[in-house]
């Protein structure tokens, strides 16, 4: 445990995650309906500075995905009120 799984497929240790795999998973977050993340287990994973990194994305992502619809229509919101902005 304390991976990641990369746009190619392949498991990656978390340590090794880089800001493009982060957005990666982000942006599967909020667009998809079903994604599956481990649940953090300090057990499980024994490296320490693995448990700290995988810890931190693990809670931001299930955080994200709770208030998904939120984030969506805030950022639909957004993009409406620049809209109208500009067509003025």
């Amino acid at each position: 445990m304390g991976q990641f799984l990369a746009a190619n497929g392949d498991y990656i240790s978390i340590d090794k995650i880089d800001k493009d795999s982060l957005l990666r998973l982000v942006d599967r977050t909020l667009h998809e309906e079903a994604v599956e993340l481990d649940v953090y287990d300090d057990q499980a994973i024994k490296n320490q500075a693995h448990q700290v990194i995988y810890k931190s994305i693990y809670q931001k992502l299930v955080d994200l995905q709770k208030r998904r619809q939120e984030f969506i229509d805030e950022s639909a919101r957004l993009f409406l009120d620049e809209y109208e902005r500009y067509r003025e």
